[in-house]
């Protein structure tokens, strides 16, 4: 291009009038319209205006310029006339050279090609597959294709952007244009490899965008090769030679689509989406595909087969293809492993993609095209076997057919409709600027400002397009779930006449697909909830199209949509609860997520249904404090008339509490929309620990108080105090977890040892007849069996007692129990006091004697024998199992008595706090620390989720199969991956236990 010179003097006019018409740079663009190659023209104002009407004012006014100087000197004053008299050739020139950077680099390389705009017959408005394949006849080499391919796509553009055609109908073209070029790269190849070409039939079958004729400017045209001998009854040795034949032709034609020269590229062509993908091979016999498919493929290549057309090669094989396949397509939701595929895949990936991207990926972002065209694709799987008006591979056609047959909503089809077209175009705009593929929505304000004015955004174009784009993806994100499901509400509910719906099959049919095990029991479920005209019934249908999608993305959907209703007959008539889960965005999906994720949950919900408005506080699931705690209980107990009401406020606290941990501990690892789930399951074990922990132990508190006033006021006879043992006392308690503890008392002055005694006694038996009343409150179990002689010892001693028994007669197993000793409730001073007692017996100051080692080992390996239950498989069971809680535990505590005295750190109840304590001590080096607690953590983990999940304890994982897949979903696994679960628990507790074969047993 030549470059511009200054013109002095006074231009404000000129430059007022292009930045009237939406230059940017106006100076820059009065220099261009004052270069020679422009004198005729400079001073019309019919060019500015149209220039002005472009995307980019400023590009299509250089991209002019050169085309201009491209051109012979006696063809410049032809385009610059014709551009001046023919408006259509001035709009859609100019509309593509303010669109398009790279075909206004095209026009320059090829300047003669700008004639191919001057005028259209009535056919080119909607050019087929045989125009282009015309238009690409002298198309002998791959140059010549790509110039071919890009006059062609000029054309597509012009109309494009002038309005011409729609977005469907560019789609299309461009799909046309593809099968031609397609059809042409084949023909080179062949003409390049006769040989090959004579001894083989290979078809070509579009897939993806091509193959559902809804193909982008640029974009990967997937597909699929199909070959045969050309002798039907070829041997086994000229089938296997006619098929290299068939695959070095693919070969071929693939290169020359897809590789780069001078002229640029057309596109990729992927075959990935074969049998196989990229491990398989390139070409395969039509028998080949269908053994394939008959027995290996998954639920997505069924999905994907849904777009294949044929294109290219031999037209019957293609057609053989397709229709030998599409039975399989429609039969893919009757497969075993549909429903767990289809949760997988319903699940939005967006793991992959870079956090600085997520906010601009068009695609495959939240609300992105991704999940309009997941949609239509799934419910055409679904509904499609028994209704052919699905069959199209097109997304706009087939969300047309699902809105006509009543399987979408015809409201939601529209503006989901609408939706799609936005974001597509969008999608073509980004791509048409500078021909690559991409679906990055561009940050940089000049290229924001041209996409939006591309769009027809003039006033204010980049904060029209934010909000247009936002408001369209926003639709798109919350449609994607009620696709699935406001239908299923229209089955089972008074319509409008005329109004489609679906039928009762149809929608059980789409509950089945979905993972529901029972779907005419969601079906009356879902009739009680929403029939009817009254406030309530409109407020639950604008909620369960949501919730039935994230009921559906649990283990157990039934048990979901069971819980809610009961929760919905408990506190329908309360005015606060429909309007808790309508207005508080996380209120309805942690109920949700609650509801079907296992039984305890939902059983301490429903005891006291008001407890749902935890889920709808911002700060409602964090645990309470044990200050807290205590400060409610105590007070409660004080209010109360007589011990059974106080403990039984006591209890509902606790019941209370309890719902509120397992609902963080759900909510945290299963994460929701707008909280992904805690990384750190270490920390997050370590808070459900602390939180139980200070539950029971403010629980104790609340029934001993109770138990002292009714018998004796204020004040007991003698101190007493509560010590925790065990996971009690290591702030590590489960959910199905008792409360191990020891009971001390010292006698108050005056008072005699028997009657202190007695009084002890009497208060225990009181507290535990309390804390295990029949209510509907879980009960607490209190076990001290850890006491000194065991069941055979006195249920409570006094401080000096405890002293000399412990000096005296203690066994080495009991001054490792009390490695785990911390008061919990009663007399704060007196349990400092039995704290500074057993000190110098749980780390005693000459550390462990060989024979106390031995005998810690003996004992170990005498529990690992007799205790594990008969049947139970070793490498699965979580408390006595290889690599478990019980190998770490014990691993932990012996250092803690070799070594306690020295090493302060050590000093601790809490196993991961001792565990890292014999790391920073270099005890244990650094890398047996991690794989010991990974290990510990993973068993904690699956205790819970098996209490959480089947409602009681168990130290194994479940044999059936939906609470395994249950314990599955808590710990982060995918549906149909329970085998990988067991894998990973086995690896992890198997390196555990060759660390405590080292540490512990000095193996």
């Amino acid at each position: 291009m030549t470059t511009p010179v200054p013109v002095p003097g006074r231009r404000s006019s000129t430059f007022s009038r292009l930045l009237r018409h939406g230059f940017t740079d106006p100076s820059g663009a009065e220099r261009l319209l004052q270069l020679p190659a422009l004198t005729a023209v400079r001073s019309d104002p019919v060019l500015v205006e149209a220039l002005g009407a472009s995307a980019d004012p400023d590009l299509a006014l250089r991209g002019l310029v050169r085309i201009v100087e491209a051109q012979p000197e006696d063809e410049q004053r032809l385009l610059l006339d014709t551009l001046v008299t023919a408006k259509p050739l001035r709009d859609r020139l100019l509309g593509v050279l303010g669109a398009s950077e790279a075909l206004g680099d095209h026009l320059a390389r090829h300047p003669d090609d700008w004639k191919q705009l001057v005028t259209y017959e009535a056919a080119d408005l909607h050019p087929g597959v045989p125009e282009f394949e015309r238009c690409l006849a002298e198309a002998t080499d791959p140059d010549s294709l790509r110039v071919g391919y890009r006059r062609c796509l000029l054309a597509i553009a012009a109309r494009d952007v002038c309005g011409t055609t729609d977005l469907a109908q560019t789609a299309a073209e461009l799909a046309d244009l593809a099968t031609a070029t397609l059809r042409a790269a084949l023909a080179i190849a062949r003409t390049a490899n006769p040989q090959d070409a004579a001894v083989c039939r290979l078809a070509v079958v579009a897939m993806g965008k091509c193959g559902g004729h809804e193909l982008n400017y640029v974009s990967d045209v997937d597909v699929i090769f199909v070959g045969e001998p050309v002798d039907a009854g070829a041997t086994a040795e000229n089938e296997t030679a006619a098929m290299r034949a068939a695959g070095r032709l693919a070969s071929h034609m693939m290169r020359i689509c897809s590789d780069t020269t001078v002229e640029g590229t057309i596109w990729p062509v992927d075959a990935n989406l074969r049998p196989e993908g990229r491990n398989g091979p390139l070409v395969r016999t039509l028998s080949s595909h269908l053994a394939y498919y008959q027995r290996w493929a998954k639920t997505w290549e069924f999905q994907a087969l849904l777009k294949a057309r044929p294109v290219a090669g031999d037209p019957e094989l293609g057609a053989a293809y397709v229709e030998a396949v599409a039975p399989l397509v429609w039969h893919a939701a009757d497969r075993e492993n549909f429903v767990p595929d289809v949760q997988k895949m319903r699940r939005r990936v967006v793991d992959n993609i870079p956090a600085d991207r997520v906010d601009r990926e068009l695609k495959l972002g939240p609300g992105g095209l991704r999940d309009v065209e997941f949609a239509v694709q799934l419910l055409q799987l679904v509904h499609g076997r028994s209704d052919a008006t699905l069959h199209s591979g097109t997304t706009l056609e087939a969300l047309r057919a699902l809105a006509e047959g009543g399987y979408v909503g015809r409201a939601d089809a529209a503006q989901l409709d609408d939706a799609y077209r936005f974001l597509r175009l969008m999608e073509h705009r980004i791509q048409l600027y500078r021909l690559r593929r991409t679906h990055l929505v561009p940050e940089a304000e000049a290229d924001l400002r041209r996409l939006g004015r591309s769009l027809g955004l003039r006033t204010d174009p980049v904060t029209e397009l934010n909000r247009a784009w936002k408001r369209h993806a926003s639709v798109v994100r919350k449609l994607h779930e009620k696709l699935f499901y406001r239908p299923l509400l229209d089955a089972v509910a008074q319509l409008a006449p005329g109004e489609s719906r679906l039928s009762a099959k149809a929608a059980g049919t789409r509950l089945e697909a979905l993972g529901y095990a029972d779907p005419a029991a969601a079906l009356r479920h879902l009739e009680a909830l929403s029939s009817g005209v009254s406030r309530k019934a409109a407020i639950q249908r604008t909620l369960l199209p949501v919730l039935l999608g994230w009921f559906a993305d649990s283990a157990d959907p039934d048990a979901g949509l069971l819980g809610f209703r009961q929760v919905s007959d408990a506190l329908g008539r309360t005015p606060w609860y429909l309007r808790l889960l309508r207005d508080e965005g996380a209120a309805a999906e942690n109920l949700a997520r609650v509801l079907s994720a296992g039984r305890l949950a939902p059983d301490l919900l429903m005891r006291a249904p008001e407890a749902v408005a935890i889920l709808g506080d911002p700060g409602g699931l964090a645990p309470r404090s044990r200050e807290n705690l205590d400060q409610e209980v105590l007070a409660a107990v004080g209010r109360a008339p007589d011990a059974e009401s106080a403990v039984a406020v006591v209890r509902g606290v606790r019941r209370r509490e309890l719902f509120r941990t397992t609902a963080a501990d759900l909510i945290g690892s299963y994460g929701t929309e707008e909280n992904p789930a805690e990384p750190d399951h270490g920390a997050l074990a370590d808070r459900i620990g602390s939180a139980v922990t200070d539950l029971n132990a403010a629980t104790l508190a609340g029934a001993l108080r109770a138990a002292v006033r009714a018998q004796w006021g204020d004040t007991l006879p003698t101190r007493f105090a509560v010590i925790g043992m065990g996971r009690f006392g290591g702030h590590e308690l489960g959910y199905g977890s008792d409360a191990d503890v020891l009971f001390v008392h010292a006698p108050r002055e005056g008072v005699s040892d028997e009657e202190a005694a007695r009084a002890a006694n009497t208060v225990i038996a009181e507290m535990r007849r309390l804390l295990q009343l029949p209510t509907a409150d879980p009960p607490l179990l209190i076990d001290a069996d850890l006491r000194p002689e065991g069941k055979s010892g006195p249920m409570v001693r006094s401080l000096k007692s405890y002293e000399a028994y412990y000096r005296r007669w203690s066994l080495v197993w009991e001054s490792q129990a009390l490695l785990r000793a911390e008061p919990v409730a009663g007399d704060e001073d007196l349990g400092r006091a039995f704290i500074e007692l057993i000190d110098p017996f749980r780390y005693p100051a000459e550390g462990l004697g060989d024979d106390a080692v031995r005998e810690i080992r003996r004992l170990k390996a005498r529990m690992e024998s007799e205790r594990l239950p008969r049947g139970a498989d070793p490498t699965l069971h979580t408390k006595l199992g290889r690599g478990g809680l019980s190998d770490v535990e014990w691993t932990v505590q012996l250092m803690q008595m070799q070594h306690g005295r020295a090493e302060p750190g050590l000093r601790t109840t809490r196993t991961r706090e001792a565990l890292a304590a014999c790391g920073a001590a270099g005890l244990i080096p650094a890398e047996e620390v991690s794989i010991l607690d990974e290990a510990w953590v993973l068993a904690t983990r699956v205790r819970n989720a098996v209490m959480l999940v089947r409602g009681r304890p168990g130290d194994t994982f479940p044999s059936a199969p939906r609470e395994l897949a249950a314990v599955g979903r808590y710990l982060g696994y995918e549906p149909s991956t329970a085998g990988t679960m067991l894998d990973d628990y086995r690896r992890i507790t198997r390196r555990a236990r060759a660390v405590v074969d080292e540490r512990f047993y000095g193996a």
